[in-house]
């Protein structure tokens, strides 16, 4: 291998752990409250966070995107995000894409604490040297009252 290879393979490993960092700094932003002026930096200008498979709406935009995080705290009164099992694939040198489990516990605002696990499906741009979310799917496993468990519902916690 020469030099050149090997500076490739070291820039797609510092992308790929950048890409990681990334979406640790959004499960943190989640976690204050969907702060949507943190999120802004997180997001591309043509962002796509797509729950609407969920329920949640399909956001495009940065600023819908915003506005739906910003709306976020009228229905969750508390939360913490776990983004786990990363698969990250360099698509090129500015684009890649990422699979992630998402587990979550909360407080809606009903007082209702849930259970909730999924996957993200994201693609990721790199802009002006800095990676930065562009599209976001979320598909659920389960979001469910702790006290009533999945096994006859799995959507108990978001009623």
């Amino acid at each position: 291998m020469d030099i050149n290879e090997l500076a490739k393979r070291v820039q797609a490993l510092e992308d790929i752990e950048a890409i990681k960092q990334l979406k640790a700094e959004y499960a943190d932003a989640c976690d204050d409250m969907y702060n949507p002026a943190r999120m802004r930096d997180l997001f591309t200008e043509d962002a796509v966070w797509d729950g609407e498979k969920e329920g949640f709406g399909k956001h495009e935009g940065l600023d819908a995107v915003c506005d739906f995080f910003a709306a976020a705290k009228d229905s969750l009164l508390f939360g913490v995000h776990w983004f786990l099992q990363p698969r990250i694939k360099m698509l090129s040198e500015t684009e890649a894409e990422g699979t992630w489990y998402l587990w979550q516990t909360s407080t809606m605002a009903s007082g209702k604490d849930i259970f909730l696990a999924g996957k993200e499906y994201d693609k990721y741009r790199k802009e002006n040297g800095v990676w930065k979310m562009s599209h976001m799917v979320l598909e659920l496993f389960y979001a469910v009252d702790i006290t009533k468990g999945w096994k006859d519902n799995k959507r108990n916690g978001l009623e």
